[in-house]
């Protein structure tokens, strides 16, 4: 249902960047631009680039350490709620019988 709504606007789009880069021949250059990173102007290959050797490292030297600091400031407003009445988990929601 919703693809057919879609798909007429998306189309009519596409149609008018088509007789955009159609009436002005610059505008393909743009559009050839975002595509050319892989290459120098010369036409030929840019070399692969570096990998970082301990990305995955690095990755959980930033994961682990943001979800302690989560996990304890969450903590800490629970028992601030708690302490001022604020928000008071009752027991008896816990029976579902």
């Amino acid at each position: 249902m919703i693809v057919p709504r879609l798909a007429l606007p998306i189309s009519l789009a596409l149609q008018r960047v088509s007789r955009r880069v159609a009436e002005h021949p610059h505008n393909l250059r743009i559009l050839q631009r975002h595509m050319s990173s892989v290459y120098f102007r010369s036409g030929a290959i840019k070399p692969k680039p570096e990998e970082m050797p301990f990305g995955l490292l690095a990755i959980f030297c930033a994961v682990i350490p943001g979800l302690f600091v989560g996990a304890t400031i969450s903590k800490n407003v629970a028992n601030f709620l708690e302490e001022n009445d604020l928000f008071v988990p009752a027991d008896d929601d816990d029976d579902e019988d």
